[in-house]
């Protein structure tokens, strides 16, 4: 018999795939702008914006995955 999940366990997996589709679209975005500003020959300072935006992508990414990281335990615990 399957059990329902709990409205903090549907709000969790829904973190969680927002993690991977930030994760995702991070590193794709980033890869993307890389071969094109290498292959148009854009300065640095330009490039550079996407390497910030990217760190801003995966700081995201991180800080969500540690807070699920710290609710899963919590209700562990519970």
């Amino acid at each position: 018999m399957k059990k329902t999940p709990t409205p903090s366990e549907v709000h969790q997996a829904k973190q969680a795939r927002l993690v991977a589709v930030v994760l995702v679209a991070t590193m794709v975005l980033w890869l993307g702008a890389q071969f094109i500003g290498g292959k148009l020959g854009w300065e640095a300072r330009f490039v550079f914006l996407f390497d910030l935006a990217a760190l801003a992508g995966f700081a995201f990414a991180l800080v969500v995955t540690f807070r699920l990281w710290r609710q899963r335990n919590a209700d562990a615990d519970n």
